[in-house]
């Protein structure tokens, strides 16, 4: 297959497979391995272009051959490539542990079709080399989640469905306005040409442009004080899409800042940056109370999804390449952990019945291997060497403290205390202390007889990729290093 259609199915294949599901909705298991052919496929595709860009040019596409500024551009470089691998990895586990006994609870006929959907959005995210085709591709991931938070139907998943729906359409909004006066002072689109035009802007009206977009895609990106959103959602959703939205949604956000920031709108004002800094350390701490507050298992892992944005946020008000390749790391450490830790909230759910740490306790005996792959994930998110979370909470500290942002760097060091608090919390009153009351017992019989092996499958990979990255970080930091050599001050 050429570069070009490389570049075009990661997009095509996902929006393919969305379709053929959703044909095949009566038949669930036609519709299940079409999911999986379908997600084989494009990871087949996202690993090419990864191989295509590791020791070459990024990769260009104009839909229809039409030139700018007409033509829908795509751009794939080694940065898109190795996020676009990361959706590929989340598409898995979510698939996977969908598939299991403890995704049993959740299935319905829409749900495969919206999963692909969502991949389909984020890759046009990732991929796209145009500002309107980025809003585009925001509403698919939108109206893709929107389905999945109410395709149970439950009282609290339309709840969610209408708080996540209110807030996301403020955002929608907010981005196609910053959009549309970006057109009418630039007359572009198109990330190149935007570039060249936004140098010539007067530098007053270009800061308010640039402040109008970053408000907009903060507001996707949950953070401070934009997040209520997130905690109010997230929790209805089910594991598998769970993990998928939470491991990749604010992430796409916050890749569209580093890439707008970092590249389209360079360099940014300093002005800018520092209240992007002030707003990353807002989300951290505030993230971070918020999950030592709660009991529920899910809503505390939902808050420290706020949190560790202010991680990603904080490299990127740097405004410099290691800030840069920071956020980048902390942006596959997190997907990756999170995920992980969202399953194991999800199978916890699937056998005892429960997500309120009062009314857990036991787990490390009744479920040893579960109690192992929760403290590996939630000692990476903690930042314990040598997992993946050491290197990125490193590497985010250390591009801060060369920066003289003393203030900054010691507020990242206390949210990490607060995170050890947050985890200990979950570990002794869910893994540690005797089950309240009555013995142990599964919720219920049959889940617990079902296959599990899918389910474990899609955690031990994922806890393996957190530990395998975290003792060989060497050759990752350098491909980063090497994808955002370009981004910001050196």
């Amino acid at each position: 297959m050429t570069p070009g259609l490389l570049v075009a199915a990661v997009v095509l294949v996902p929006l393919g497979t969305a379709a053929a599901t959703a044909l095949a909705a009566r038949q669930p298991g036609a519709q299940r391995a079409l999911s999986f052919l379908g997600w084989t496929l494009f990871a087949l595709c996202t690993l090419g272009l990864l191989v295509q860009t590791a020791h070459g040019p990024a990769i260009h596409l104009a839909f229809g051959n039409w030139g700018l500024p007409m033509g829908i551009g795509f751009t794939v470089d080694r940065l898109a490539a190795v996020l676009l691998v990361l959706a590929a990895l989340m598409g898995a586990a979510a698939l996977l542990f969908e598939a299991s006994a403890a995704g049993a609870g959740a299935r319905g006929p829409t749900v495969l079709p919206l999963m692909h959907g969502l991949l389909a959005g984020v890759a046009g995210a990732f991929a796209t080399a145009d500002l309107f085709n980025l809003y585009v591709w925001f509403e698919v991931m939108l109206v893709c989640a929107l389905g999945l938070l109410a395709a149970g139907a439950r009282r609290d998943q339309l709840d969610a469905t209408l708080r996540y729906l209110g807030m996301n359409l403020v955002g929608t909004v907010l981005l196609l306005l910053a959009i549309g006066l970006w057109y009418g002072a630039t007359g572009a689109l198109a990330y190149p040409a935007l570039h060249h035009a936004a140098v010539q802007l007067d530098p007053a009206l270009r800061t308010g442009l640039v402040a109008a977009l970053g408000l907009a895609l903060l507001l996707k990106a949950a953070a401070f004080p934009l997040a209520a959103w997130m905690p109010a959602a997230y929790p209805a959703l089910p594991a598998a899409s769970l993990a998928l939205i939470g491991g990749l949604l604010s992430k796409v956000a916050v890749y569209a800042l580093l890439r707008l920031g970092g590249e389209v709108f360079a360099p940014l004002p300093e002005s800018l940056l520092d209240g992007l800094g002030w707003v990353a350390v807002a989300t951290m701490v505030t993230g971070v109370l918020g999950a030592a507050y709660h009991w529920d298992l899910r809503r505390i892992l939902v808050f420290h999804s706020v949190s560790q944005v202010g991680y990603i946020l904080l490299a990127l008000a740097l405004g410099s390449g290691a800030g840069a390749m920071a956020a980048v790391f902390y942006i596959l450490h997190h997907s990756v952990v999170k995920a992980g830790l969202y399953l194991v909230a999800g199978t916890v759910g699937a056998r005892w019945g429960s997500h309120d740490l009062r009314h857990l306790g036991g787990l490390a005996v009744a479920a040893p291997g579960l109690a192992a792959v929760f403290a590996l994930l939630a000692l990476s998110l903690i930042g314990i060497p040598p997992l993946t979370g050491f290197w990125a909470k490193l590497l985010v500290l250390q591009a801060t403290f060369a920066q003289g942002r003393w203030v900054w760097g010691a507020a990242a060091l206390a949210v990490s205390v607060l995170t050890l608090y947050s985890m200990m919390k979950i570990w002794i009153e869910a893994f540690w202390k005797p089950r309240p009351g009555e013995e142990l017992e599964p919720a219920n019989s049959a889940v617990a007889a079902a296959p599990w092996w899918p389910a474990w499958l899609a955690l031990g990979s994922l806890a393996a990729l957190s530990l395998g990255f975290g003792l060989w970080p060497q050759d990752l930091i350098g491909f980063l290093q090497a994808a955002t050599a370009t981004y910001g001050r050196p």
